[in-house]
């Protein structure tokens, strides 16, 4: 396989039908310390129109500590008693930011209205408006923009399973990640799970074992900077064509904002959409793309992994959301989502439906200075299922009263029912 070829799988390989099952692999897991939170709750909408904001960034500022909005605009963030009187930040791409000092918020019911910005063109400086040379600009700033140090994070993930209308795999973890290094091509991230758990309440499948591969590890393949793939690889830009689309607001800060779509004469299964780079230090901020609809109809051929022969399968679309966020003039990967939409049709079984498979990451802590890689063996893979794996990461204690998962509940309530302040050193125990 062409290198090329190689990471552009990695980078899709989102979902797999499999009709057996692969056996799971236990590790020996640390035991929660509690820390004690003050809980805040409430709703991010446009102070205009009133329509809840999703995905808004919900963060103390200063902090690694954040959460994001889901899709009603809600929004539950639990605050260390030490860290009582800090102030929390609204933002989200195209508003203004909105910054409240957390004495000042309610702890159920707060309404945070966020209003429409506009770019000031004065105070941005025009470089170029040729895409290909921002997109190269972002690329020789990587290593001055991002992290060249390695990190170790704290994420919440979750991953559903929709079979037509009802919710047939619901499962979460709380992973701990070595981030490696953006100034080094050959360090790899290295993602194992720390805690984790699945519904019970879900519905059967119905005739097709539909199972998504290697969720967790690819929650952080998709982390576009650090893995260029299908899109910002060096022998990948030739194959789309970019076009400038203006400016946006991202953090109250301003951002050039480039579209692309993969071109005609590409014969593969592409991507289209948009790219958001920071306009004062030209760093990726930000990336909105689809599987393009010109080649679409071949994308069933690098995202399934394996089906019996008479089962036609179609992929109907696919969405990818990669957020990132500056911290102290580092950017850092913040938020993740990918959802894809499969059609099958079955004549032998007479059986058609409706697949919707979503995965969901945010990063909910970081840490810079207590940074070792686990163990090989105990790292999450590619070809790992983690609604099959997720009982051996199971502990009642750690997740509290809630004993099941409601299907249709976004990641950012769970998040922050988990205890944020992990001990590090119980989680090196995971290499012991």
């Amino acid at each position: 396989m062409k290198t090329r070829d190689f990471i552009k799988v990695m980078a899709l390989m989102l979902v797999v039908l499999v009709f057996t099952t692969m056996p799971g692999k236990a590790l020996r897991t640390p035991m929660l310390q509690d820390t004690v939170f003050t809980t805040f709750s409430g709703r991010v909408i446009n102070d205009g129109t009133r329509d809840p904001i999703v995905f808004a960034n919900v963060y103390l500022i200063g902090s690694s500590l954040g959460t994001v909005t889901n899709a009603d605009g809600d929004f539950i963030l639990k605050v260390p008693l030490s860290e009582l009187n800090s102030t929390v930040r609204f933002s989200y791409l195209g508003y203004q930011n909105e910054d409240i000092a957390i004495r000042n918020l309610n702890a159920e019911n707060n309404v945070i209205r966020l209003r429409p910005t506009t770019v000031n063109l004065e105070e941005v400086t025009i470089r170029t408006e040729d895409p290909v040379q921002l997109i190269r600009m972002a690329q020789n700033n990587i290593r001055t923009n991002f992290s060249t140090a390695p990190q170790r994070l704290v994420g919440f993930y979750r991953e559903t399973i929709k079979e037509n209308r009802n919710y047939v795999v619901v499962a979460e973890a709380v992973l701990d990640v070595f981030k490696a290094s953006y100034g080094n091509d050959f360090q790899l991230d290295r993602v194992s799970i720390f805690r984790g758990r699945k519904s019970g309440e879900v519905k059967k499948m119905d005739t097709i074992n539909f199972k998504l591969q290697g969720g967790p590890r690819t929650s952080f393949l998709l982390d576009l900077v650090k893995n260029p793939g299908g899109i910002l690889a060096q022998d990948y830009l030739e194959y789309y064509d970019f076009w400038f689309a203006g400016f946006a607001t991202i953090e109250d800060r301003n951002n050039y904002v480039i579209g692309f779509d993969q071109r005609d004469d590409a014969n593969l299964s592409l991507y289209k959409g948009k790219i958001y780079i920071d306009a004062k230090n030209m760093a990726f901020s930000r990336f909105e793309f689809a599987l393009s609809d010109k080649e679409i109809e071949t994308a069933a051929n690098e995202l399934v992994r394996k089906k019996p022969m008479d089962l036609k399968i179609d992929v109907i679309s696919g969405n990818y959301l990669v957020n990132y966020r500056m911290v102290n003039n580092t950017w850092y990967i913040n938020h993740v989502r990918s959802e894809l939409i499969f059609e099958t049709q079955w004549k032998k079984k007479r059986h058609n439906a409706t697949y919707v498979t979503t995965l969901e990451m945010a990063v909910t802590d970081r840490d810079s200075m207590n940074v070792e890689k686990s163990r090989y063996r105990n790292q999450v893979r590619t070809n790992d299922i983690l609604a099959d794996d997720v009982t051996y990461y199971e502990d009642e204690n750690f997740w509290g009263d809630y004993n099941y998962i409601k299907p249709d509940e976004s990641i950012e309530s769970v998040i922050n029912r988990l205890n944020r302040r992990l001990r590090w050193e119980t989680l090196d125990e995971i290499d012991e």
